[in-house]
């Protein structure tokens, strides 16, 4: 199973001037790569291990791709055929998409080394810090704030800075087999140890068991937004004022991303604790951008990324992770499967049909939560009535505040 840790690095003057040389070098390899893929004569495109047998002779044209560690020069290779390959799955999947374009120095910002040619000293560095060596580079000191879990193997190692000027280190990871949880089977699943998530409106999250996440609150944080830019828009593009006022606007956006993911971590892995299942819905959720103006609170939820989230996390706690279908799962009744049109506004289930009454969002969960059993080939269980679902008209449904998740990492009420 693979997986990855990040960590804040601190090179040094010279060490950053090389590690930002590096970058360009690899971004011009990246660029002729495209180059010489688009043109290239005949029908037939040259493939990743063909390009890879021209580095040598790139090499003795150009000295300056002689700098470069063979293995990360390889690995930027396959990153122009591995985004090629991603443009071609949009395509055979009939959405609109461009072509690839050659990278500029503000869009390329990260080098991966494959395999080789790096080094983690956990020891040379004081406590929570430790050092990674790039070859043709030197030493880079991390915030070491984790060590790498036991029984890992490290297949890459990935430097990057970002917009705010920052730098960091990631290494991609693989855990084996054997020492990577197993998932409880699903003969053993049924509604006390399984969850359904509707992902609402009005809440974050809504649980098929009654429980409902509040948004996290980030008011705040977007007016500080506006106004950093408003003072970005006065600037002379190009002036050093201009690039001090946009790093400013880049560390409150990377500030809200990241309170986004915190947030998420936290959600995630405490419902990855509980249950032994978890049932989610498979948002379109770029359609759903274009749907109102309520984009941007849509953009700060994060869908896809919560859902890859639980996925990935799925594995490494041993929980099955499966998405629904979510078309119909607010309309049908989760009673009796009667489906009633309901506006946006209205946030009651009310079913004509059985007279099942609950919160709009509950029923969605508790429709997920059936739709996941039947996606694993499960009955829906006899024995547990839906009305379990609580109502609208009582008191019980277990609000969880942000702050309380954030302060505390708990959705106990």
């Amino acid at each position: 199973m693979e997986h990855s840790h990040r960590y804040h690095a601190y090179p040094t003057e010279e060490v950053a001037e090389r590690l930002e040389h590096h970058i360009d070098v690899h971004r011009q390899l990246y660029n002729h790569v495209h180059w010489d893929y688009k043109n290239i004569p005949g029908d037939e495109k040259l493939s990743e291990y063909d390009q890879n047998n021209k580095l040598p002779e790139w090499k003795r044209k150009w000295p300056l791709f002689s700098e470069l560690y063979s293995k990360a020069a390889q690995a930027t290779i396959a990153r122009f055929h591995r985004n090629l390959t991603s443009l071609k799955e949009l395509k055979n999947n009939e959405r609109k998409v461009g072509k690839l374009k050659r990278q500029a120095p503000s869009e390329y910002r990260s080098v991966t080394y494959n395999q080789s040619g790096f080094d983690l000293d956990e020891k040379r560095g004081r406590s929570r810090y430790a050092f990674v060596r790039f070859s043709k580079i030197g030493w880079v000191k991390i915030r070491y704030h984790r060590p790498l879990p036991e029984h890992t193997t490290i297949k890459e190692v990935t430097f990057k800075k970002e917009r705010t000027g920052e730098w960091f280190v990631s290494f991609g990871l693989e855990t084996d087999d054997e020492h990577v949880p197993e998932k409880p089977s699903v003969d053993s699943l049924n509604t006390t140890n399984s969850v359904g998530i509707d992902l609402g409106i009005l809440n974050y999250i809504h649980t098929s068991d009654g429980t409902t996440v509040d948004w996290l609150g980030l008011e705040d944080e977007y007016e500080r937004l506006r106004r950093e830019q408003r003072k970005l828009s006065r600037k002379q593009k190009g002036s050093n004022n201009y690039e001090g006022q946009r790093r400013e606007v880049a560390k409150v956006k990377r500030h809200i991303r990241r309170k986004v993911l915190d947030y998420q971590h936290k959600i995630t892995t405490l419902l990855l604790h509980k249950y032994d299942a978890v049932f989610v819905e498979n948002l379109n959720v770029t359609e759903m951008l274009r749907d109102d103006g309520n984009a941007r609170n849509k953009q700060d939820a994060a869908w896809r990324q919560f859902i890859t989230l639980l996925e990935y996390k799925g594995d490494l706690h041993g929980t099955h992770v499966v998405q629904v279908e979510a078309r119909g799962t607010t309309k049908k009744c989760a009673s009796c499967g009667v489906e009633t049109k309901k506006p946006i506004w209205v946030r009651e289930h009310s079913c004509p049909s059985c007279g099942f009454e609950t919160d709009r969002d509950a029923n969605a969960a508790m429709n997920i939560l059936q739709r996941g059993f039947s996606e694993l080939g499960l009955g829906w269980p006899e024995s547990t009535p839906v009305e379990t679902v609580t109502a609208t008209d009582t008191d019980d449904f277990r609000r969880v505040s942000a702050r309380h998740v954030v302060e505390t990492g708990s959705l106990e009420a």
